[in-house]
């Protein structure tokens, strides 16, 4: 016997295809993940796939490194034996023998997907179940409503047995690098960090851009920046992080705008700026946190009069959530405590007392007009600081 990691993924199932490309994908993203913790082989066959020849003593570190990689929907611990009865019984009572030396409901489930052993499914389930029964008084054996399922499934290498309810859920979503990339306006607050992470589940690689004005945003602001990107890097296994200084775009703006409009013209340079980015950068796409509604730059017509500014397709998966469904997203993820952390950000330094609510794009237009808006974006993306971004 000897202890392996198997893990099941989900909507690769569907490309049909295309699932070898995808199946390779999602294996090179696993052996990158866990590559500064043990080395492995990983290989896929029958939607499964199978974790094995690591340092065993950093198992439950391997398992849970792969809870967060996209494409595995569970992952668990499994004992691997011979393929024959007698060893499958030894093995499920040596491994199991802490979870059912216990008073509890129990059923086994076998599955054999290698088709050459003797013995059905039904029969290998009967023989296992009566022969734990017998060897743990405490069980009852209860197929309808059972505490403890023991999970028997035959393949092509050998016997894995483990504990259903010890599964471990996954992320779900498709394998990063099976989408195209796309830039995340990354602030320090807590939705453009779940923004980010539901468009990574879908498969996309993710850069992000920050706007930082020193010295009225302090260097604590931008190590907090860092370090939500350091989190979303734990689902992802890295981001380059585009620092953009914004000082002088918001000192332009205070003095030559009227104050009602500043945040809506600041987000215009934002939405510009970081499509000259993406673009400069192979990004298809913009991702934000917007939410309709949910302050005054995030009215319809404020969003129509920002979004105006950029060719680029625009992510929005925040856009009919409430903030509460946000923040137990963010808690989910591990980035909401960072993302309360006290450290002001551009934006909310330089908020208006009264902001508008329904501009209108030529009002807009016309009071940006003041601006010599090409000379400020050049000046900003001349200093930008790239920061290569790990998971901490």
């Amino acid at each position: 016997m000897k202890e392996t990691i198997l893990a099941k993924y989900g909507e690769i199932i569907l490309k049909r295809g295309n699932r070898p490309r995808f199946e390779k994908l999602l294996a090179d993203n696993i052996k990158y993940a866990l590559k500064n913790i043990t080395s492995c082989r990983v290989t896929v066959r029958q939607a499964t796939v199978y974790v094995e020849e690591f340092d065993i003593e950093k198992i439950d570190l391997i398992v849970e490194r792969m809870s967060l990689i996209f494409g595995l929907v569970s992952i668990t611990k499994a004992a691997l034996c011979e393929k024959d009865m007698p060893t499958i019984i030894k093995t499920a009572t040596e491994y199991l023998r802490d979870d059912l030396d216990v008073n509890a409901r129990f059923k086994v489930e076998a599955k054999r997907a290698d088709k050459s052993f003797p013995m059905t499914s039904t029969e290998v389930a009967i023989e296992l179940g009566g022969e734990l029964d017998e060897a743990f008084p405490g069980l009852v054996c209860d197929v309808h409503e059972p505490e403890i399922t023991v999970k028997c499934e035959i393949r092509e290498v050998g016997a894995y047995i483990y504990i259903a309810e010890k599964k471990i859920p996954g992320q779900g979503g498709m394998p990063i690098g099976s989408s195209s990339k796309a830039t995340l306006l990354l602030s320090g607050g807590i939705d453009s960090p779940v923004a980010g992470h539901m468009i990574a589940k879908r498969g996309v690689t993710i850069d992000a851009v920050n706007f930082f004005s020193f010295p009225y945003t302090s260097e604590r602001a931008k190590e907090k920046v860092i370090e939500l990107a350091s989190i979303i890097a734990r689902y992802t296994s890295k981001i380059k992080l585009y620092i953009v200084p914004f000082t002088e775009i918001q000192l332009a703006i205070r003095e030559k705008c009227p104050e009602e409009y500043m945040t809506l013209i600041m987000r215009r340079f934002m939405m510009r700026i970081s499509e000259k980015l993406a673009l400069d950068h192979g990004s298809k796409a913009l991702i934000t946190g917007e939410s309709v509604g949910q302050v005054a730059s995030q009215t319809l017509a404020a969003l129509d009069v920002t979004n105006a500014v950029v060719d680029m397709p625009i992510l929005q998966p925040l856009i009919g959530m409430d903030k509460i469904e946000v923040i137990d997203r963010a808690v989910s993820i591990g980035t909401y405590d960072t993302s309360i952390l006290p450290y002001e950000d551009c934006c909310t330094v330089f908020t208006p007392k009264h902001p508008k609510v329904n501009p209108k794009r030529r009002d807009v237009e016309r009071v940006e007009a003041a601006l010599d808006v090409e000379a400020l974006e050049r000046a900003a993306l001349s200093d930008v600081e790239l920061i290569e971004v790990y998971p901490e």
